[in-house]
């Protein structure tokens, strides 16, 4: 009897068998596996003739589609818009200079070696991003993850994932048109943007409350299944409205992980993600033709360079520009030079959509090799490279290169004004594109639904209005009226401080905006202008009269969508019982402390110190080594701020915050192991913040012991920067002087008190 076996099930054998060994030569070898599935694929490929290859290449290309989608779903549930929200303006500008420089630079080097046009930009968008995977995998082999510098790469690497998805739908825009012009690239960024937000603001609001619903009833099976769900109909959806399914399947995780179910389904789909991220892969190396790898080989070393040098020296040129010192500068540029993962997605989108050329994959694998195997050595010599470049640099130029890093670190405390006009915008904008896209869903869907089944035209147009402006009504209402919550409106308008006059500017505006954004819908829905007017003029006067009903509506949503963005740290918290002086797993500030050189890191106390046992005060290794405890985690708990009189015991997890130089002093002391938690759990609430003292704070020559930030804020006082000197973890008896830039560490929340203690101060200062 002869049996038929299909032919994409013996595909999909080859592959993952080819997969399978080289996941475990790769390995032993520690390399990435990402470059051993593309070497898999090369051997099993229709130009290696030695080994067997694919006999359906149609089903293993939609296969590795999919592999796309999920490779971008996984991304997206490991990304976090609080992390983004998070990154400093260091990392931001850092990033944006490096992938805008690549690009340009990845383009006219295209154009410099003869071909097309698409084959330009596409090179450029393939040279955009770095490797995460490498990067992590070279700091930990080197144990560098602690360095100050490695946050700043983290930083660059969050902001460059976010920026090439984008890129990648102007390069789709770029790719379908088949030609460039300005305005139509504005309009697709202006439609991108809206379309983030939207995404964002419903996603949050839907998702997290169904998934609460059925929380009880769901297993893992059920959340598989879902999250797959969920992705693809994103995709979908993206597809309908003009963008790519990755950019779908990218927001779909990233609005998952901002869910308490995230860990669960980053957990159940991994398998899946990596299935399918495997044959994907595996299919890039197929691709691979030995000829085209010849042909181009001075192509493959020209591109190279240009990612070593290029990506190297930009990236040092823009962490200077963002303020930080020369030495990190180049220890950031030095870890960047590669690419990774994103090269091979890119060029997969090109290839899909039929215009680029054959030889781009051959190239994109040849830099990444390259560029994959010259990175450890790049950041480990990286020390090196800048005591160089300071030997060779004039010394007018390193002092004014630390003047410029120390400058732009100092930071003035964020006026009420500026909160609140800041405030105000975010909410007029995410409100007002949740009313413009209902507005567009009532002339395209609502208006034409009424139309059919109501006989008289002048009722289905009334009718539409009324249904439309009545759902839209809580988020009309926001728009005109609504304040931020934590800002006293009525407190800023009577303060002398700040004139009334742009505070009347900006409610009128507002409220302008809102009205011409109601004209604009019902002057599609009624021809006449006059017959529109008369409408506008009725929904204006009839509005005010429902707005203490409205403003409860808005309430009730802005409540439920706050919960569901803070859903994983409400729960979390709840599960652990945290107390006001609790924090999360493992503490990691997101301020910019890299001109100071400070770490803030995570230390296992041993079983067979001989310190266990005895208190901080009784250790005085603040007094000794200049170090400082912000906490300890002892088993589920973690302590915020430990007094002299805590205990330090065997397994005890503490936070310890100090120079890299005093880091080195204590280590022998402390004779323990540095590790770095890779904990999913969110920390954004944990922050070092800056205050300047000035006359209007009241703390000028007022002692940090009497200050009342330890009492009002549970901050701790971990240093001061004064006329250009760093005086990390002062003593409690050290008197603040005017224009001191004080960096304080606390809990993001307790740290909004410190206008309070402001007031307080000043309060004291009268009373004398």
């Amino acid at each position: 009897m002869e049996h038929h076996l299909p032919t994409l099930i013996s595909d999909l054998a080859l592959i993952l068998g080819a997969g399978a060994i080289v996941t475990l030569l790769f390995r032993k070898m520690k390399q990435p596996l990402v470059l051993g599935y593309i070497i898999a694929g090369f051997l099993i490929g229709p130009y290696v003739g030695f080994l067997p290859t694919v006999s359906d290449e149609a089903n293993i290309k939609t296969l590795a589609e999919i592999g796309v989608i999920f490779l971008l779903f996984g991304l997206g549930i490991e990304f976090s818009f609080k992390k983004l929200m998070n990154v400093g303006g260091y990392a931001s500008i850092t990033a944006l200079g490096e992938i805008v420089f690549i690009v340009v630079a990845g383009y006219f080097v295209g154009k410099m070696l003869g071909w097309g046009t698409m084959d330009c930009l596409f090179l450029g968008g393939m040279l955009a991003s770095s490797s995460t995977a490498i990067i992590i995998r070279t700091f930990d082999e080197l144990k560098i993850k602690t360095k100050v510098f490695a946050r700043v790469v983290f930083g660059v690497l969050v902001v460059e994932d976010i920026v090439v998805i984008l890129l990648m739908v102007l390069l789709s825009t770029v790719a379908v048109t088949q030609h460039i012009e300005g305005a139509e690239l504005l309009f697709t960024v202006a439609k991108l943007l809206f379309f983030l937000i939207l995404w964002f603001v419903m996603g949050i609001y839907l998702i997290p409350t169904f998934l609460k619903k059925i929380k009880g009833s769901m297993d893992d099976e059920g959340y598989l299944i879902l999250s797959i769900g969920l992705c693809l109909a994103m995709v979908f959806i993206a597809v309908q409205v003009g963008f790519s399914a990755e950019l779908g399947a990218f927001i779909m995780g990233s609005i998952l992980a901002e869910t308490v179910c995230a860990e669960k389904i980053e957990h159940i789909i991994k398998p899946v993600k990596d299935l399918f991220g495997t044959i994907f892969f595996v299919s890039v190396g197929m691709m691979i033709d030995p000829s085209v790898m010849r042909e181009y080989g001075w192509t493959v070393l020209i591109v190279t360079l240009l990612v070593i040098f290029g990506k190297t020296i930009i990236t040092v040129l823009g962490a200077l520009i963002s303020g930080q010192s020369l030495k990190q500068s180049v220890q950031v540029g030095m870890s960047m030079a590669q690419i990774g993962e994103f090269a091979f997605i890119v060029a997969t989108l090109g290839m899909t959509l039929g215009v680029i050329s054959d030889f781009l994959f051959p190239v994109a694998v040849g830099v990444s090799a390259i560029t994959t195997f010259v990175t450890p050595y790049l950041i480990q010599y990286s020390d090196k490279a800048y005591t160089a470049i300071e030997k060779a640099l004039p010394a007018k130029w390193l002092a004014a290169l630390d003047n410029y890093s120390a400058s732009a670190h100092t930071i003035q405390a964020e006026s009420e004004w500026k909160k609140f006009v800041k405030s105000t915008l975010v909410g007029f904008m995410s409100n007002g594109i949740v009313f413009f896209a209902l507005i567009q869903i009532g002339i395209h869907f609502v208006f034409p639904f009424f139309v059919s089944f109501v006989p008289n035209y002048f009722s289905s147009q009334i009718i539409t209005v009324l249904v439309v402006l009545a759902v839209s009504s809580p988020f009309i209402w926001a728009m005109m009226f609504k304040t931020p919550n934590n800002i006293d409106y009525k407190e800023l308008w009577t303060n002398p401080d700040y004139k009334n006059g742009p505070l009347l500017a900006l409610g009128i505006n507002r409220i302008l905006v809102t009205v011409l954004l109601i004209t604009y819908f019902v002057c599609n829905i009624f021809p006449s202008y006059l017959s529109a007017i008369i409408v506008v003029l009725l929904v204006i006067l009839g509005f005010y009269p429902a707005s203490k009903h409205t403003r409860k509506i808005y309430a009730r949503i802005e409540n439920t969508f706050l919960a569901n963005y803070r859903s994983r740290e409400i729960d979390e918290a709840r599960q652990r019982g945290k107390s006001s002086n609790i924090i999360e797993r493992v503490f990691i500030p997101h301020a910019k402390t890299s001109s100071w050189d400070i770490n803030l890191v995570d230390l296992e106390i041993c079983q067979d110190v001989e310190y266990v046992g005895q208190t901080i005060g009784e250790l005085s290794w603040r007094e000794k080594y200049g170090i400082n405890i912000v906490y300890i985690k002892r088993g589920e708990q973690l302590l915020y701020a430990p007094g002299p009189k805590e205990k330090l015991l065997s397994f005890d997890h503490i936070g310890v915050i100090a120079s890299e130089d005093q880091f080195e002093k204590f280590m022998p002391v402390f004779n323990a192991k540095i590790e770095l938690s890779h904990s999913k759990t969110d920390v954004e609430d944990i922050v070092i913040h800056k205050i300047i003292i000035d006359n209007a704070c009241g703390l000028n020559n007022v002692a940090i012991k009497n200050s009342g930030i330890r009492e009002l804020t549970d901050g701790l006082v971990v240093g001061i920067e004064r006329e250009g000197k760093h005086f990390l973890n002062p003593t409690p008896a050290t008197v603040f002087q005017l224009n001191d830039i004080v960096w304080i560490v606390g809990e993001k929340k307790k740290l909004g008190k410190i206008a309070e203690l402001y007031k307080l101060q000043a309060k004291k200062k009268k009373e004398k």
